[in-house]
């Protein structure tokens, strides 16, 4: 066990789109992570719920229907089969929590390493 500060380790971050493991809950993985200016592809995680958890910044969480901006303190939970795509214009940090191998290089702009 260890604790984890996760503005220190956010603010540790030195690349943009890459994520940091910064823990495993049961079958969840927690990952940090810095974007800015990206938004990603309309995408469906089918067998898993996310959750984006902003630290500092804020986003947009775009679906088909709504669109819901998110601030630093918030979170938000996208449900498994959820047609969904992060929209970031500011720098903006994250703790991203998912059932391991939700994420991968195909819905998380190609820079996402196991």
């Amino acid at each position: 066990m260890k604790t984890v500060n996760l503005l220190k380790e956010a603010n540790a971050l030195q690349c943009l789109y890459v994520y940091n493991k910064v823990g495993i809950l049961n079958e969840h993985v927690l990952s940090l992570v810095q974007v800015e200016n990206r938004t990603l592809d309309f995408h469906i995680h089918e067998t898993s719920d996310e959750l984006f958890y902003v630290i500092e910044g804020h986003f947009i969480l775009e679906t088909k229907d709504n669109q819901f901006p998110v601030q630093a303190g918030e979170f938000i939970i996208v449900p498994k089969g959820v047609k969904h795509r992060p929209v970031v214009n500011s720098l903006t940090k994250f703790l991203m929590i998912e059932l391991a191998g939700t994420l991968n290089k195909e819905n998380s702009g190609d820079l996402y390493e196991e």
